[in-house]
């Protein structure tokens, strides 16, 4: 067993490597379509995927999302979205491996079927249970709300990219009762069906080893950082710390 230390962008940077390879998304690169809906952790998700297809040029994920979270000193909307969104460059569609720059999920929604994926970055995550759900500050429940037309009405598949970091503590739907209740304030919270992706399962796809989270936190830019405990054969902690390695230095998001 050897302990590592990830930041939530080293994190990010992982969840994109790994899911460039999952086998989902590659048998949908030849033959189906892939939708990455866009969100903070989905950038390096989108980079990750348009390098392997050769086809980076002209994304940034510097603006690659609708709602964030930001501090308190910055301003945001009732909505979560910067006051400015006039550089948002739309969603990452991918139909049979080709880029339709400028398309949102909204443009291709009501054609996905089964074979296709959408990528869709959440907020909260439940770790003990798998599941993870998403804030909501659209009246019409947001990209989600789309993405879920095609999920649960076609069986598009449905993976949710998430760090660590965003763990909670509660059951979701206990969570999600009290932010929807008539009279509350501020974002709703939807838990969806999907498969929840994160560092572990990152790790587990590319090196075959096992990850445990044992700690978490930090300063001066460690902030939100987890500790992972990564056990595993010869061959397997070698391809770990390789490629945990590769990912360690990767800088904070910044707008």
């Amino acid at each position: 067993m050897r302990p590592f230390v990830l930041s939530p962008a080293a994190g990010k940077r992982l969840i994109g490597k790994a899911l460039a390879t999952h086998p989902a998304i590659e048998a949908a690169l030849e033959s189906g379509t892939i939708v990455i809906i866009a969100g903070t952790t989905n950038g390096y998700v989108a980079e990750e995927i348009l390098a392997k297809t050769g086809q980076s040029e002209g994304f940034s994920k510097e603006r690659f999302f609708r709602g964030i979270t930001l501090p308190p000193w910055m301003p945001t909307t009732e909505a979560g979205m910067l006051p400015d969104m006039s550089d948002f460059p739309g969603d990452v569609v991918i139909k049979k491996g080709v880029w339709q720059k400028g398309k949102t999920i909204l443009n291709v929604v009501d054609s996905l079927e089964e074979g296709d994926v959408i990528l869709k970055g959440a907020n909260a995550l439940d770790p003990w249970s798998d599941r993870a759900a998403i804030l909501i500050g659209h009246p019409k429940a947001g990209t989600i709300g789309l993405a879920l037309q095609a999920v649960v009405g076609r069986r598009v598949r449905l993976i949710l990219p998430v760090g660590l970091e965003k763990r909670v503590y509660g059951d979701l739907d206990d969570l999600a009762n009290k932010l929807n209740a008539p009279g509350a304030g501020g974002p709703r919270l939807l838990p969806v069906p999907g498969e929840v992706y994160t560092e572990i399962e990152a790790i587990a796809h590319l090196t075959g080893a096992k990850a445990e989270m044992v700690a978490a936190g930090g300063v001066s830019g460690a902030e939100g950082s987890i500790w992972l405990a990564v056990d595993g054969s010869e061959e397997e902690m070698e391809k770990a710390g390789k490629l945990l390695k590769s990912v360690a230095a990767e800088p904070g998001f910044e707008l």
